[in-house]
């Protein structure tokens, strides 16, 4: 059975094409903003979302980045992040937000769909770029529950190695690493939603306000957030 999915996109191409491009999903919904998906609430196994998704001078209302990833997880979807963003604390920023996964629009389409495949499911999906920030908040200690089973594995992933050469470094199968793999990055993302941005911050070495805030829903708030991300969440 085709997981079902909702799209938010404000490239038209993007949102016309995707599930053409992706049989392997049922695209029952593809919005320009977040607000329209709100309006429409789809019943969806997951929401793909990009990040940076209008000229906030033109549409000043339209939620983007870490608030439209709050504002849908706070409704219950699972959100999965398809985006060029490639700043590794701001992909950290969005798991940290609520979001299940996050996916490049660099990668092949197959190779999308497999891990769109793979968060509708239930699954947790992490860039190795953002892997190795998870290893840096673990070494530091601002994620402790980890046995030291998952932090090998979390070691070894983080430094490119493929799952099969982390099982063979563990004298385990590949299928068996696969599944500590799964539970491994549930439980980071879980963690990580628990942190602040300021403990995010002092870990990464970064400065006081370079990582995305997480914002509320009142009105206030939301200048707040499209302030903030025009200031620092769009690509450089």
């Amino acid at each position: 059975m085709r997981p079902t999915v909702a799209v938010v996109d404000d490239a038209s191409l993007i949102r016309e094409s995707i599930g053409l491009l992706m049989p392997g999903l049922d695209v029952v919904a593809a919005t320009a903003s977040v607000e329209e998906l709100v309006r429409r609430s789809p019943a969806v196994d997951v929401v793909l979302l990009d990040l940076h998704l209008a000229n906030l001078e033109r549409q000043p209302d339209v939620r983007q980045g870490i608030a439209a990833v709050r504002a849908l997880t706070r409704r219950g979807y699972r959100v999965c992040v398809y985006s060029q963003e490639e700043r590794r604390f701001v992909l950290a920023a969005c798991l940290a937000a609520g979001a299940s996964g996050i996916v490049s629009k660099a990668l092949p389409c197959d190779r999308a769909e497999r891990l769109f495949h793979e968060v509708a499911t239930g699954g947790t999906v992490v860039p190795q770029p953002v892997v190795g920030i998870l290893e840096v908040l673990v070494r530091r200690d601002c994620i402790t529950l980890l046995s030291e089973r998952q932090r090998q594995i979390l070691h070894g992933r983080a430094r490119g190695l493929s799952y099969a050469q982390v099982a063979k470094r563990l004298f385990v199968s590949e299928s068996t690493l696969r599944g500590y793999w799964y539970d491994l990055t549930r439980a980071l993302s879980d963690s990580l939603s628990g942190l602040t941005p300021g403990e995010i911050e002092r870990a990464l070495g970064l400065a006081p306000g370079d990582l995305l805030e997480f914002w509320e829903d009142g009105a206030a708030d939301r200048t707040a957030d499209r302030r903030a991300w025009w200031r620092i969440g769009r690509p450089r």
